[in-house]
């Protein structure tokens, strides 16, 4: 296994802690990193009016079996308990939390921003043709 440090992956460490949502969705995710330091693991537990979810995200680089070069880009793979599975691509850029819906540039995405001491994320999800809605977290620990 490679000792080199992945910048774009680690960035991905400010989310580390459980975070409160408020939005459209409500409730709480947790973040934190698999043994190794390769991927990064969410547990989700939101709701939607009377509709609850639970799930769970891994995210890190696809890196084929024997190979050791990893994909350009960080996916993750969604799975939760109505059944669904998910793909996305995370991008940090400075303050900026991207999460593009199945591939990069898909055109739906997360869009949100850290705040300064990194307690809370504002943002809102966007969808080609003008739709999307708000989402926030706020760090709970």
């Amino acid at each position: 296994m490679s000792e080199h440090v992945d910048t774009q992956l680690k960035a991905l460490d400010r989310l580390v802690g459980t975070w409160k949502v408020t939005g459209a969705a409500e409730g709480t995710v947790t973040y934190r990193w698999m043994e190794g330091g390769h991927f990064l693991i969410q547990d989700v537990d939101l709701g939607e009016g009377a509709s609850r979810v639970k799930g769970t995200e891994i995210i890190g680089r696809k890196r084929p079996y024997g190979s050791d070069e990893p994909s350009e880009d960080i996916h993750s793979w969604y799975f939760d308990t109505n059944g669904a599975t998910l793909a996305y691509v995370y991008q940090v850029e400075g303050d900026t939390l991207t999460i593009w819906a199945h591939k990069k540039d898909s055109g739906a995405c997360y869009r949100g921003t850290f705040s300064a001491g990194g307690t809370s994320v504002t943002g809102a999800w966007e969808y080609p043709g003008g739709g999307g809605y708000p989402s926030n977290m706020t760090r709970m620990s």
